[in-house]
């Protein structure tokens, strides 16, 4: 396994100052085509090009109570400090492979079983939704954590268009298998393409975000661009980025990291401080930033809206 346990953040791993404006000309030649064709009912997006080291921010995003109250963690770390094995493994390695990551044109495709299923573009597939930003604690098996202010939408609201049918128990999110674009497919890390997935009741659960930009702005491309998921309670791998596949399925889909170590992954991955990774304890957390640890949380201090979830289940071994 190629994780790296070290969670201090050298200045090697902070991403140049240049580069991350560079970063938004990028998104904004690329979204270029896009700015012509938005009116008020599109996405509620600023699409007109900026000049470089402009941003490119969401207008009209809703503020939700599901926010934690603790101070976020900074833009240069969020986007510095990422795990994205499809652009290297190292810490650093998706900000500087990912800068020329195409994320338009893209689309989506439903699958399984859904009265709806199809392809869809990717405005066209947000472009009924209100966006929503909510701050969440982000947890990494790793034993590190982040507090990001994410934007985007209930995955609820997404599901529940494609009419699911009753023998959908779980929903399968699968990454854009791409070497030429994503250099760390070209080794043999994981059975690429990555592949995660949830219960239809954890996917269908409120906290559970499609999210699409952090910090008011489009999602970085290290960060998962141009949509990803993000389930607050669960370790960070299960929170799938750069998705191009959802599958609705009956029976748990094999998902990644459990394929490669189920001893270490477990398709549940709820963040729980009794559970330890087989090489290190999952009791305290280093939140970036911070230089003391502090004590990890059940559910990664969702438990009053999730453990109705998990009611019955033995947690050490459905971990």
């Amino acid at each position: 396994m190629l994780i790296r346990k070290s969670v201090d953040i050298k200045p090697s791993e902070i991403t140049d100052q240049k580069l991350f404006l560079r970063r938004r000309e990028i998104f904004v030649t690329a979204l270029g085509g896009l700015a012509a064709a938005a009116t008020a009912s599109a996405l509620p997006l600023v699409l007109a090009p900026a000049a470089a080291g402009a941003s490119v921010k969401f207008q009209d995003v809703v503020r939700t109570s599901f926010s934690t109250d603790e101070p976020t963690t900074g833009l240069d770390k969020i986007t510095a400090y990422n795990n994205f094995y499809e652009f290297g493994t190292d810490k650093e390695d998706p900000a500087r492979n990912a800068v020329h990551f195409r994320t338009r044109p893209w689309s989506l495709a439903v699958e399984g079983e859904v009265a709806r299923p199809g392809v869809y573009d990717l405005e066209e597939f947000i472009k009924p939704h209100r966006l929503e930003e909510r701050i969440y604690r982000l947890r990494c098996v790793e034993a590190w954590s982040m507090v990001i202010p994410w934007v985007g939408i209930p995955l609820a609201q997404i599901i529940k268009r494609f009419e699911p049918r009753s023998n959908a128990k779980f929903v399968e999110f699968v990454t854009l298998f791409d070497p030429e674009q994503m250099p760390g497919q070209r080794r043999a890390i994981l059975d690429w393409p990555y592949v995660e997935g949830l219960r239809i009741d954890e996917a269908m659960h409120p906290l559970t975000l499609l999210a699409v930009g952090l910090y008011g702005e489009i999602l970085p491309n290290q960060n998962g661009a141009p949509m990803r998921l993000v389930v607050p309670w669960k370790y960070g791998f299960k929170s799938i980025k750069s998705i191009v596949k959802i599958r609705f399925v009956e029976h748990p889909p094999r998902t990644a990291w459990n394929k490669v170590a189920p001893d270490e992954y477990g398709f549940y991955a709820n963040v729980n401080p009794k559970v330890d990774h087989p090489r290190w304890s999952q009791r305290k957390e280093r939140r970036i930033g911070e230089f003391f640890r502090r004590d990890t949380l059940l559910f990664n201090g969702y438990a009053e809206q999730v453990a109705h979830l998990y009611a019955g289940m033995d947690l050490t071994k459905q971990f």
